[in-house]
């Protein structure tokens, strides 16, 4: 069963818009179950479209990186915000394969070419400037195998009985993880280096490596 997040917004403080959340969530909470989907978190604000900096959006966005979520649900794509803070939404929700399930549209977010050609002009430049990244990654390769590194020596499996555990570097993941990094892009940094690693795998240790650091 895929899993969603559904997030309800209202621009105003005012009592009455209180009923306009409660509508909104018995919605998507309908729209929920039409597409069969496991409901991990519900989130209500009452903010304006236009801020980037939402209490209830930027957890919407945490629970997206920690998590392996599928859908976000809302009322309609204005709900996700207005103007840049739209599309900034977005094109993160997009590099991070989440999908947008609207009341409006009764499925997937339909926006218009406006939006879609922004958007693609946003995916073009990251994409030449992940290309730039990797370039990098790639000249310092080269300078490092010449100085006696093996990058076959990478990839090493824990001893023992049972599975085998992939040896990743955690202070790396951590480092690019304080740098904003999707644990999606953290990944392909990785692969990079010559690390053979999945978004969950990276997931899953950058959580262990939290929870010893909360543990100590």
């Amino acid at each position: 069963m895929k899993k969603a997040i559904i997030y309800c917004r209202v621009s105003t403080e005012k009592n009455e818009q209180e009923s306009s959340l409660q509508r909104q969530e018995k919605e998507l909470r309908q729209l929920a179950n039409e597409y069969e989907l496991e409901v991990v978190e519900i989130i209500s604000e009452k903010a304006s479209g236009y801020e980037i900096d939402r209490e209830g959006m930027l957890n919407v966005l945490s629970i997206l990186n920690e998590e392996d979520i599928d859908l976000l649900l809302v009322q309609d794509d204005t709900r996700l915000g207005r103007g840049h803070a739209k599309i900034a939404l977005m094109h993160q929700l997009r590099k991070q394969q989440v999908k947008v399930l609207t009341i409006r549209d009764q499925g997937e977010v339909s926006l218009s070419e406006a939006d879609e050609m922004v958007l693609e002009i946003v995916a073009i430049v990251e994409e030449y400037q992940r290309k730039l990244h990797n370039s990098k990654i790639r000249r310092g390769m080269k300078a490092a195998i010449k100085n006696g590194y093996r990058p076959e020596r990478n990839l090493k499996n824990s001893h023992g009985a049972g599975r085998h555990k992939k040896e990743v570097p955690i202070e790396e993941i951590v480092r690019l993880r304080k740098m904003e990094l999707t644990f999606h892009d953290i990944a392909a940094t990785l692969r990079g280096f010559g690390y053979n690693i999945s978004k969950a795998t990276v997931n899953r240790r950058y959580l262990e490596y939290k929870k010893q650091q909360m543990e100590e």
